[in-house]
């Protein structure tokens, strides 16, 4: 196997397995406080601009956006809405104790 190319789960050991996921939930995790970050922000720019905290046209724009990345990696839908839901709630809290 070349270094460029990523490991073939079939070959691999339950060992090397669990350190992929490992691995991944890292990953996952960074992406979420990337997002968190990202979200904090636009609290900041809304709180500047005396927006409302909650935007459900945007809101539901994400949750369709969800859905289709889902379809797109054979991936649950519900599974993945319910997630970005969560998202959503836990933005939206930490806006509101913001302001």
């Amino acid at each position: 196997m070349s270094e460029n190319e990523p490991p073939n789960p079939e070959e691999m050991s339950l060992d090397e397995l669990r350190d992929e996921i490992r691995t991944i939930d890292r990953e996952i995790v960074e992406k979420i406080a990337q997002r968190t970050y990202v979200a904090d922000t636009i609290a900041q720019v809304k709180a500047e601009k005396d927006l409302p905290t909650t935007d459900e046209e945007q809101e539901q724009a994400v949750m369709d956006r969800a859905g289709e990345n889902a379809q797109r990696f054979d991936v649950d839908a519900n599974l993945v809405k319910a997630m970005f839901r969560l998202l959503i709630e836990l933005n939206k809290v930490e806006q509101r104790e913001s302001r």
